[in-house]
């Protein structure tokens, strides 16, 4: 095990001291200080072992040693200015276009998802020479400014800020609690029709759609995953208006769906966006990023006279170590895993919504899975406090998972793909027993689930661990109100 340089509570001190207060991290009333980390566990100063199921940065597992010798091998033999010709550039984006259709044949290399999906609206708005954009509410695009305009999941947040008047939102397109449920005839061209109508109506104040842009999933948004067809509608109505349609797969590309590479093509073979923008996976944790496109996209960014360059995009270094993720994914068939991990695992969260009235919906794509947990299955209020509460039970229990989603009551799980089905069992049988215990605390019976709305919990929730904020809810200072065991088991390795 690493040894630590400070002990704990130093760490705490010095990055109060020095660290900007808006950098927030995870569990932050009792945070986790991680020293080491390999495949799907990551350890603490102590030798505490944890299982994540949070981290869709380690794609294919922290540490991978084929990815630490590709990048450690070419740092030994060069890197430089990616101005420079190198081989490694080329083969890698050799290697990724044949993941992609071919219409998206041009890369551009950046460091991050942000950087890329800032790159992606410049080319939408030198291609299309227009200025609107259509973003998804609960969107989440990146930190650099133009994104935060961008991304409703932060902007909402800004108190005395105006929203960008060249931005306009469209209805996310969740069939649980969203506009158009399941129980809509069509609800791919009910949400369609949304983003048409919002284009009528720039139109009829005389802007002009640059581009619509979605992650292919919704993450941050809560694990939303759109009715099948709805990008088709979507690309047609904003092509008809001059724009283009941008697909951020900044979170759940390279194969975590499970039955594709990339999780637009979940839409279908027929749609093919305009331009895609992927990070987070790419460097299994090394700052990479990349913005794919087309041949006509990438030719007016040229004939704007401005010349581009990213110095550290596309590096030798990130290359070899973006090829040897490529081949990790494809030598272990870690898509495949995904999809049959993620096939048994949807299988196990089913279970849990049979069993627990606290548990309103179970959306799973592969390695990428949503639970909303929800008060009153009619009412689809949201329980808040208790997803939080579970995600520090679980933290005691050595198992990582965040929440997410507009009510912050979304367990997301998106562990890296080495993920296994005893992890899934693990993950599962814990899960059971703290929703079990949360239920009898809140009074709630499986048959009450679907009318009776309860009210009994009214202890006040802290600080999530993303920072934000909740009314309600319960506490996690000191011993639980809820008489759980404080004392939690280590995972084996």
């Amino acid at each position: 095990m690493s040894a630590e340089t400070f002990v704990k509570g130093k760490t705490i001190e010095l990055r109060k001291k020095h660290i900007g207060p808006s950098c927030k991290i995870f569990f932050s009333h009792d945070p986790i200080k991680i020293v080491q980390a390999k495949g799907q566990y990551m350890y603490d100063e102590k030798g505490g072992c944890y299982l994540d199921c949070i981290n869709n940065v380690a794609h294919v597992g922290h540490c991978h040693p084929d990815v630490v010798k590709a990048g450690a091998q070419q740092m030994e033999l060069l890197n430089t200015n990616s101005r420079f010709l190198h081989d490694n550039l080329v083969l890698y984006a050799q290697r990724l276009q044949a993941t992609l259709p071919d219409k998206l044949s041009v890369c551009y290399f950046v460091n991050s998802g942000s950087e890329a999906n800032d790159l992606a609206l410049r080319l939408a708005w030198q291609y299309t020479g227009h200025k609107d954009i259509i973003t998804l509410e609960n969107a989440y695009h990146g930190h650099v400014s133009s994104l935060i305009d961008i991304s409703p999941y932060k902007f909402h947040h800004l108190s005395d800020t105006e929203q960008n008047q060249s931005v306009h939102v469209a209805p996310s397109p969740d069939v649980y609690r969203g506009k158009y449920r399941a129980d809509h005839p069509d609800p791919a061209s009910a949400y369609a029709d949304e983003v048409k109508d919002i284009i009528h109506g720039v139109q009829e104040k005389g802007g002009k759609i640059a581009a619509f842009i979605a992650e292919s999933l919704q993450s941050c948004g809560g694990q939303v995953i759109p009715p099948t067809g709805y990008f088709q509608q979507v690309a047609q109505h904003v092509r008809q208006a001059g724009g283009v349609f941008i697909a951020d797969e900044v979170q759940v590309g390279f194969g975590r769906v499970g039955t594709h590479f990339w999780a637009f093509q979940l839409q279908g073979e027929d749609f093919v966006p305009d331009i895609v923008t992927m990070g987070k996976p790419i460097g299994n944790g090394h700052p990479m990023s990349c913005v794919v496109t087309t041949r006509e996209v990438a030719q007016s960014f040229t004939s704007s006279g401005m010349e581009y360059f990213n110095t550290f995009g596309g590096n030798p270094v990130s290359c070899a170590i973006g090829m040897a993720v490529l081949d990790v994914i494809e030598k272990e068939d870690l898509q495949g895993n995904a999809l049959r991990v993620g096939r048994y695992l949807t299988g196990l969260l089913e279970e849990q919504k049979d069993k627990h009235p606290l548990v309103g919906d179970i959306r799973c794509r592969g390695l990428f899975a949503g639970v909303e947990l929800v008060k009153d299955r009619l009412k689809l209020t949201p329980a808040t406090a208790e997803a939080q509460e579970v995600i520090y039970r679980l933290k005691e229990q050595y198992i990582l998972l965040s929440v997410d989603g507009p009510h912050r009551n979304v367990l997301k799980f998106k562990p890296p793909m080495c993920f296994t089905k005893e992890d899934a069992d693990l993950l599962a049988g814990k899960l059971d027993h703290i929703l079990t215990e949360l239920e009898e605390a809140l009074g709630m019976k499986l048959h009450d689930a679907l009318s009776v709305e309860n009210e009994s919990n009214k202890r006040k929730l802290p600080t999530d661990e993303n920072g934000h904020q909740h009314p309600g809810g319960l506490s996690h200072g000191g011993e639980s109100s809820l008489g759980f065991a404080q004392q939690a088991k280590r995972i084996s390795s």
